[in-house]
C-alpha cells in the first residue's frame, strides 16, 4: 500500500498537536513546520484538507492557529488518512466485466471488498492519542537517567 507524502504529513502533525494536548491547543503552520522539517506551504495545504474534514479548525489573528476538533481520543487514524488521501478508500475498479463477470464477482468479494473493510476497521482502531502515546515511549527509550 503506497500513502501519499500529504497523508503521512497530514498524520505527523496531528500525532504532534495530540502529544501536546491539552496543554498546547493552538499551533501555527510555521511551528509545525520547523518542528517536523516540513514545508509550510505543503502544511497549509494539508491543514486545508483537515479543516474541510472537521478534524481541525482555524482562528485568525496574532493569537490564531490551527487546533483540534475533538480530543487525541476520538480522532483516528483513519479519519486523517481518509481526509488526507485521495485514493486509498476508494473501491476497486472493475477489472474484467465483459463476457467475465463471475470471475469480477469473486475478485470483489472474495478479495477487494475484504481487503478494504480490513484496512478501513484497522485504521479505525488506531486513535491519535495512541500514536501520540507510542511516539512519547520512543523519545525516552534513548535517554540515560543519573540519580
Amino acid at each position: 500500500m503506497r500513502i501519499s507524502a500529504k497523508a503521512r504529513y497530514g498524520l505527523a502533525a496531528m500525532v504532534y498537536f495530540s502529544a501536546r494536548h491539552p496543554y498546547q491547543t493552538k499551533f501555527t503552520v510555521s511551528e509545525v513546520s520547523e518542528a517536523l522539517h516540513i514545508s509550510k506551504i505543503y502544511l497549509e495545504q494539508v491543514f486545508t484538507q483537515l479543516r474541510k474534514a472537521g478534524i481541525l479548525q482555524a482562528t485568525k489573528g496574532p493569537q490564531g492557529g490551527y487546533s483540534l476538533i475533538g480530543n487525541p481520543e476520538s480522532i483516528t487514524v483513519y479519519s486523517v488518512l481518509d481526509a488526507t488521501e485521495t485514493g486509498l478508500f476508494e473501491e476497486t475498479a472493475e477489472t474484467v466485466t465483459e463476457g467475465s463477470d463471475f470471475i469480477e464477482q469473486a475478485m470483489q468479494a472474495a478479495v477487494f471488498r475484504p481487503l478494504d473493510d480490513a484496512v478501513r476497521e484497522m485504521l479505525s482502531g488506531v486513535t491519535l492519542a495512541a500514536l501520540a502515546e507510542k511516539a512519547a515511549e520512543g523519545s525516552t527509550a534513548g535517554y540515560m537517567y543519573y540519580l
